[in-house]
């Protein structure tokens, strides 16, 4: 069976709801949703060894191999697949249609399991349907896969606030601290800020004058992590680094600039120099295993092109 659909035909819905042109949108994306669903019951069998994706830049699929430690073949749509399913659950969710967009969501996380935006919209029908338990869940595999400092400060948000309706002021603080690092100017995490901060005042002096590391040791006992997952910063500086091998200055510079913001520049410059020696490291062995063949072998390349640094596996009090 062929690919029924193309990118024009997604660009030409995505045009539509551009213009607010919903009538139009509406039956066009049912018709890309009922194809893809044909075809991928077709075509596009998963097994023990193989999984269709359909990511939209190659920093997704090295972020998810190394987050998911997914050992199958990863086999990428060129068709976004997953926009198709979030463009059908934006309409859905303009007619209040909350059930039937959760699943278009679900679908478009499935295609594209790294994009925060999906999740976290996710999320949201979650809460509104009065589903704590997974909106948490669906938060914290946020904070485990985020690659954009904006989704990183609304996941926090979100645990903010609960945590605020849960009484626990020094997590919820340190949520706000978090959040406010990362996005100070969304509209969210400001309302999260003055909120704790009135909780605060309530909670006395002895609250209020927690240092950060005090506040992201509560939060941690609390089962989230304080901080972006330092392996997606990895990843994004190991796509940086293959980018400006190949001349993309652009690309190099925006990658580089979102891994900044997610841990910070004095992280980022470790990370940097950590990347480096791998890969020294790498063409050190490499040289040495094409001298002695019979010795040593040459060290595996990561996805991206750029040697891996070890990876440290973490655990999760909400994860999904």
């Amino acid at each position: 069976m062929d690919m029924p659909l193309t990118q024009h035909d997604v660009a030409v819905a995505e045009q539509y709801l551009a213009d607010g042109d919903v009538m139009a949108a509406r039956p066009l994306l049912e018709q890309l949703v009922s194809e893809i669903e044909a075809y991928a019951a077709e075509e596009l069998h998963t097994t023990d060894s193989l999984q269709y994706f359909s990511f939209e830049a190659p920093f997704e699929r090295v972020a998810y191999r190394r987050v998911e430690h997914d050992p199958r073949e990863l086999v990428n749509i060129d068709v976004p697949f997953d926009r198709v399913y979030a463009d059908y659950a934006f309409i859905l969710i303009g007619a209040g249609e909350y059930e039937a967009a959760s699943r278009a969501l679900t679908q478009a996380v499935r295609w594209n399991p790294q994009k925060a935006s999906y999740r976290l919209d996710l999320a949201e029908l979650y809460r509104l349907d009065g589903n704590t338990q997974e909106w948490l869940a669906l938060s914290h595999s946020v904070i485990e896969r985020a690659d954009d400092a904006r989704m990183l400060a609304r996941a926090y948000a979100n645990f903010g606030f609960w945590f605020l309706d849960e009484g626990k002021t020094v997590p919820a603080m340190a949520c706000g601290r978090l959040a406010e690092k990362l996005s100070p100017r969304d509209a969210r995490v400001q309302t999260l800020v003055g909120k704790v901060a009135e909780a605060v005042e309530k909670a006395g002096a002895e609250v209020a004058g927690l240092s950060d590391e005090q506040a992201f040791a509560a939060l941690e006992a609390e089962g989230v992590p304080a901080g972006a997952n330092a392996e997606v910063a990895v990843c994004l500086l190991m796509c940086a680094t293959d980018a400006a091998r190949e001349g993309d200055v652009s690309e190099a510079t925006q990658l580089t600039v979102r891994a900044r913001d997610l841990v910070g520049e004095e992280a980022c410059r470790a990370l940097i120099a950590l990347i480096r020696e791998s890969d020294a490291e790498l063409a050190a062995q490499d040289g040495e295993a094409t001298e002695e063949p019979a010795d040593r072998g040459a060290a595996g390349a990561g996805e991206s092109g750029s040697s891996e640094p070890e990876q440290n596996e973490g655990g999760a009090g909400y994860g999904a």
